[in-house]
């Protein structure tokens, strides 16, 4: 369901554009990104050593509430599929109020995926992912990846990259996991608020906390 929507300024581009991005709380539900200009980035694929990394045909989200499609749009992007975020958002029931939850965006992916099971939802409903939590997106996120899919989250709050870059949605957004690294303990993002940092590697355990409270789609 939806509550009220919490307002944050956050910063697009080099040149400062900003838009504001509205949340809304509780488990697995959805909330909203930064406003971005499409563009386009590929992802390469390799696997050796524990790792791999899936082709995208990355594209930002066209405005501050569209993450959730938008997210889905990328994920889905890894399979060879181009499809327009305006219809996800339809079927999503995405408004200006974002996408109320991560169980409105796994029948999309199964939908699109063209299986009705390949993708399920996840919740952490904990304000802390625990060590079982943490391990069970750990193997999600590799089986998922593997399988030639993309892991769809709805996250909130901060979390610090393995660059040491932080990543603020206080309100809440939707990211796409696209890769990983060292047997899943590192994975890869694809973030559709902004295409100067469209994509960026998090230890494991960071997503787990970020994704704490709300909830993600994998296979």
């Amino acid at each position: 369901m939806r509550t009220n929507t919490m307002l944050r300024k956050t910063v697009l581009t080099a040149a400062g554009v900003a838009a504001t991005a509205g949340g809304i709380a509780g488990p697995a539900i959805a909330a909203h990104a930064a406003e971005a200009k499409p563009t386009a980035q590929v992802q390469t694929d390799r696997k050796h050593g524990g790792e791999r990394e899936l082709n995208v045909r990355y594209e930002a989200q066209p405005n501050f509430y569209y993450c959730g499609p938008a997210a889905t749009r990328n994920a889905l992007s890894v399979q060879g599929k181009n499809i327009d975020v305006d219809a996800m958002a339809k079927l999503m029931g995405t408004t200006e109020a974002g996408t109320n939850s991560i169980n409105d965006i796994t029948p999309v992916l199964n939908k699109e995926t063209g299986k009705k099971d390949a993708y399920h939802s996840v919740e952490i409903r904990d304000p802390k992912a625990d060590d079982k939590q943490t391990d069970k997106l750990r193997a999600d996120i590799v089986r998922t990846v593997d399988d030639g899919r993309a892991v769809v989250a709805n996250i909130a709050g901060t979390a610090t990259d393995t660059d040491g870059n932080t990543h603020s949605f206080e309100g809440g957004h939707y990211i796409s996991v696209v890769g990983y690294r060292d047997g899943g303990k590192t994975v890869t993002i694809a973030d559709s608020a902004d295409p100067n940092m469209a994509s960026y590697r998090m230890n494991v355990d960071n997503l787990a906390d970020w994704i704490a409270t709300r909830g993600y789609s994998a296979s």
